[in-house]
C-alpha cells in the first residue's frame, strides 16, 4: 500500500477541477488505533468525475491530520482517488466502467483491469466500506444497500442489520435496494430476447461493483457489509459536505474515533429497484426530461422507440437512473417500487 501523509489544510477543497495525479499508482491512506475494533474502508472518485467523496475525504485528512478526529480503535484506510486516470481527465471511466464486473485478474487488459487488481485486495483487508459517489441529473442524496439476509447464489448476504444501521446513519433519508436481482432479471431478458449476443453486460457477474465485491470478498474472504452513497449531482456544492458528515458519522457509528453520532431525525423512504430497461438503438428518446425518482403512473408514457413503440410504465412506481446518453445494448433506465423491507 503506498502511504503517503494526510493533507495540512483545514477546511474543504473549493473547486471540483482535480489537481493532476499519477496514473500509474493507487494512493491510501491508513489510519490504525491502538485498540480494537472494525476495519473501515472510505473510496472516493471511482468514477472519476465524482468528486464529492474526495473532497470529502480529503477534509477528514486534515482534520485527523490536526487531531481534531483521532482514530482510537480499530483501522480507517481512505483511498480519495479510486480511478486516477478518469479522475485526471474529469470523466466517469478510464477505459471501462470501474464499477461494473470489479474482480481481480492475473492478466490485466486495461486502466480498470490494473487498478481492480489493487483496490480488491484493499476492500478484501476491511469489515465495511463507505462508497461515495454523486449522479449526473438533479436530485437529493440517497443510499443504496444491499439485500436482505440470504443463502442464495446471486448475492449471499449475512450483516442485514449491521448494513441497515450504517445506511439509517449517514444521512440521506432515501434508500435503494434491489440491485443485483433487478441487474441479473436484465441480463437474463437480453438472452432470452436475443438482445447484445455476446456483450459483457449479459453476465450477471457485471453488475458487480465495490459494494458486491465487498459483501462477498470482504472481512478476508468472510464477507464484509457497505453501502454506496450518492452524495448528489456532480457538481452540486452541497455534495462534498454530504460526504463529510457520511464519514464522520460512520467513525462514530463503528466506534473508530470519539466524536459525537447524530441520530437518524427523519423517516425513511425505501425503494426497491424492480426492473431495468434497455436503450434498443439510437433513436430511442425519452418523453420528457426525467430526474431519478420522478414518480411514475401506472400507464405513463416513458419513452419511444426508434421503430415507434411506447415504453410505458407497467404500474404506478419511480424513474430511477435514466440516462440520456446510454449506449444501444445498455440500460437506459430503472423502475423501483416501495420496498417491503423495514429497516
Amino acid at each position: 500500500m503506498n502511504v503517503t501523509p494526510a493533507p495540512t489544510a483545514c477546511c474543504a477543497v473549493v473547486t471540483n477541477r482535480p489537481a493532476m495525479i499519477s496514473n500509474r499508482n493507487l494512493r491510501a491512506h491508513r489510519i490504525a488505533g491502538l485498540e480494537p475494533g472494525p476495519r473501515l474502508i472510505v473510496t472516493g472518485a471511482v468514477h472519476g468525475n465524482e468528486t464529492a467523496g474526495t473532497q470529502g475525504i480529503r477534509r477528514v485528512l486534515a482534520e485527523i491530520d490536526s487531531s481534531d478526529i483521532e482514530i482510537v480503535r480499530g483501522s480507517v484506510t481512505f483511498v480519495p482517488v479510486c480511478n486516477p486516470l478518469a479522475y485526471n481527465h474529469m470523466r466517469r471511466m478510464g477505459d471501462r466502467n470501474l464499477n461494473r464486473k470489479l474482480q481481480p485478474t492475473a492478466t490485466p487488459q486495461d486502466n480498470e483491469d490494473r487498478i481492480a487488481r489493487v483496490l480488491c485486495q484493499w476492500l478484501a483487508e476491511h469489515d465495511v466500506l463507505l462508497d461515495l459517489h454523486s449522479f449526473r441529473s438533479p436530485g437529493q442524496p440517497f443510499v443504496m444497500r444491499g439485500p436482505a439476509n440470504n443463502r442464495g447464489t446471486l448475492e449471499p448476504f449475512a450483516h442485514e442489520a449491521a448494513e441497515a444501521q450504517l445506511a439509517m446513519h449517514v444521512g440521506p433519508s432515501r434508500i435503494v435496494e434491489g440491485w443485483m436481482g433487478s441487474y441479473a432479471a436484465g441480463v437474463a431478458r437480453r438472452k432470452a430476447q436475443g438482445l447484445t449476443p455476446g456483450a459483457v453486460h449479459e453476465d450477471p457477474s457485471y453488475g458487480v461493483g465495490t459494494t458486491e465485491f465487498m459483501r462477498a470478498h470482504g472481512a478476508n474472504g468472510q464477507g464484509g457489509y457497505g453501502i454506496t452513497l450518492e452524495c448528489g449531482q456532480h457538481d452540486d456544492p452541497e455534495g462534498p459536505e454530504v460526504a463529510y458528515t457520511a464519514i464522520r458519522q460512520t467513525l462514530a457509528l463503528l466506534g473508530l474515533a470519539d466524536i459525537p453520532l447524530a441520530p437518524p431525525a427523519h423517516p425513511f423512504e425505501c425503494l426497491d429497484l424492480a426492473e431495468v430497461v434497455d436503450r434498443h438503438a439510437e433513436g430511442d428518446r425519452f418523453a420528457k426530461t426525467w430526474t431519478s425518482f420522478d414518480p411514475l403512473a401506472a400507464g405513463e408514457l416513458i419513452a419511444v422507440r426508434a421503430d415507434g413503440s411506447e415504453v410505458r410504465a407497467p404500474e404506478a412506481g419511480y424513474i430511477v437512473f435514466p440516462d440520456v446518453s446510454a449506449l444501444p445494448g445498455h440500460e437506459w433506465f430503472y423502475l423501483a417500487q416501495r420496498s417491503t423491507r423495514g429497516l
